[in-house]
């Protein structure tokens, strides 16, 4: 009895000390996934368990968003997850995504699935218009997304149509012009054709780094009103703060970059911006929601944050990324020339193959040709021999006929009869004998003579005949030598895999091998100005060549203004004020 109470109370301090959970679902850009939170978990608990689950080590790039009330907001890292104003139905959901940008995103983003992730949120947000994009770069950004989806083009695979059911334009831009979805492909497909050989996160860090260039990227906007009551709007992204018209998001009236604000802070719905420079005056705004007020608040946080650590030499845990990134990117680079030359010299050897089958082909239809006229040559000697050998006969059976015309003659002579009948007859009958002895000698010539021509031609054609055999022998030591040169030269079965020289490749680079990806590197540099060069004369071909079938009545404010900014030489770089020297005080937030 006091065993079985004893076990009751194990059984019951068990089953008090299990944590009480609750479900989450996280969806990122291209997938979702499920886990079971203890209620006690803070945000940087789920966030944590988010990354390692990605893989992800750049973290502070990233954040947990969750909508509430029509409003966005951000899971904070030391705050209960329940805690927040989140549904109460499970699973929760947040949504992973990118919360803060970089300034240049070659140069910041290290890890291949942080370029992938923003990649994908990047697109999304030009696909759904949150982010402007011309209709010529809207086509380029496209051919890299294909690039990476689809890899290398290949016309025998990629035939028309194949992106028909790929959504890589915004609708604004196709609806801005007379053209049919064919017609959009082909211009895709011309430019996706030009990036054969770049991998996957070349081709979405190509896509970045066109992207950041544009005017709305990385932009958050908030509804703001000034002090007289004006509507604005406020941009907080990487490189400051920017107030903008509310019918104008490209262009800011105003920027306020990061090094030059002494000071930001905001009591009930009131944000204060006071300038480093005290000759500046202070820029106040009211916001709509308290809600919103702290989101502006984390946003600015954040961003500043960034920029100082920008600014600063990289902390060991970056510097160590940067390494491990810069060794993969050899290693990925030595695997994709091995595989380049392992291609090629495929490539070579089926087309040695393909050579050597049609010249054996070739050689076998000259075998053919000459064993036929062997044949004829062969059969022509035979016919030949045998009318020669009936000839010669006919030859000897004359010659024994004029002997015994000649024989028939002489008998007739001797035994001439003595009267003058008889002689007369005699006499007629020796004038017969002796014509048909002359026509008997004359025939017996000429058959001798055709007898002696078909033997000539008996003799060309037995050296006829043997030419011909010569010439098969020939062609027969030809096809054996060629097939057995096949043998050695066609398509090899047992090319090393692709496992095997992973396998064989070292992580160990020699001086002489950096100084080589060095040199590749800066080869790299020239070549891709050149090519950044042939892209921008090719975005104003395409945009000359698509400017007749616009539709203007269909130009948004947006596109309007986009072209007022380009006439006029504007871009994102020159209407947003630069950031100054670094020596100025930080922000106090």
């Amino acid at each position: 009895m006091a065993g079985a109470i004893a076990s009751r109370m194990s059984f019951s301090s068990l089953k008090r000390k299990q944590p009480k959970t609750f479900t989450v679902r996280i969806a990122t850009m291209d997938a979702e996934m499920e886990f079971s939170c203890e209620v006690k978990w803070k945000g940087k608990d789920l966030f944590d368990l988010v990354c390692r689950t990605l893989g992800l080590r750049e973290t502070w790039f990233f954040g947990l968003q969750y909508t509430i009330k029509d409003t966005v907001a951000w899971l904070k890292m030391d705050k209960k997850v329940l805690d927040h104003d989140v549904p109460t139905e499970e699973p929760k959901t947040f949504h992973f995504l990118a919360k803060f940008y970089p300034e240049n995103a070659e140069e910041e983003l290290v890890q291949e699935i942080t370029q992938h992730l923003f990649f994908l949120q990047v697109k999304k947000q030009i696909l759904d218009e949150k982010i402007f994009c011309p209709p010529e770069a809207s086509v380029l950004l496209a051919s890299y997304a294909v690039q990476a989806k689809y890899g290398d083009y290949d016309p025998n695979v990629h035939k028309r149509g194949f992106l028909a059911q790929e959504e890589l334009l915004p609708k604004r831009v196709i609806n801005l012009y007379q053209m049919t979805p064919e017609m959009w492909e082909e211009r895709i497909t011309a430019w996706y054709a030009e990036h054969r050989g770049r991998a996957r996160d070349e081709a979405e860090m190509e896509y970045l780094k066109i992207a950041q260039d544009l005017e709305m990227y990385g932009v958050n906007y908030f509804a703001i009103r000034n002090k007289k009551g004006t509507e604005l709007l406020l941009g907080v992204d990487a490189l400051g703060l920017h107030i903008y018209d509310p019918d104008n998001r490209l262009t800011p009236k105003i920027s306020f970059p990061w090094n030059e604000i002494r000071n930001i802070s905001y009591s009930d719905k009131e944000f204060t911006i006071k300038p480093l420079d005290k000759k500046i005056d202070v820029f106040k705004f009211n916001s709509s929601k308290l809600r919103v007020n702290k989101l502006i608040l984390q946003l600015c946080i954040g961003n500043h944050d960034l920029f100082m650590r920008r600014r600063k030499a990289d902390s060991l845990e970056v510097q160590q990324m940067k390494a491990q990134a810069r060794e993969e990117k050899a290693r990925k680079q030595m695997e994709r020339q091995c595989l380049a030359r392992e291609k090629q010299m495929r490539e070579e050897a089926e087309r040695t193959r393909d050579e050597l089958e049609r010249r054996l082909m070739q050689l076998k239809e000259e075998a053919t040709m000459a064993n036929e006229a062997l044949m004829r040559s062969e059969e022509t000697a035979d016919l030949l021999a045998e009318k020669a050998q009936i000839t010669e006969e006919e030859a000897k059976l004359l010659a024994q006929k004029a002997a015994e015309a000649e024989q028939e003659m002489q008998r007739i002579k001797a035994t001439a009869i003595r009267t003058e009948e008889e002689k007369r007859l005699m006499e007629q009958k020796v004038l017969e004998a002796e014509m048909l002895a002359l026509k008997m000698a004359e025939e017996s010539e000429r058959r001798a003579k055709e007898a002696d021509q078909l033997k000539q031609d008996l003799q060309e054609a037995r050296e006829s005949e043997r030419r011909a055999k010569q010439k098969l022998l020939e062609i027969t030591s030809k096809s054996s030598y060629t097939s057995m040169n096949s043998s050695t030269t066609a398509l090899p079965t047992d090319l090393p895999s692709y496992n095997l020289i992973s396998e064989s490749l070292s992580f160990d680079f020699k001086d002489t091998d950096m100084k080589r990806l060095s040199m590749e590197i800066e080869k790299e540099k020239v070549e891709y100005m050149e090519r950044s060069k042939h892209l921008q004369e090719q975005l104003n071909e395409l945009k000359t060549e698509i400017e007749a079938l616009k539709l203007k009545e269909r130009e948004t404010a947006l596109d309007i203004l986009h072209n007022e900014n380009s006439s006029r030489g504007n871009s994102k770089h020159n209407t947003i004020k630069k950031p100054q020297a670094q020596g100025r005080r930080p922000i106090c937030i």
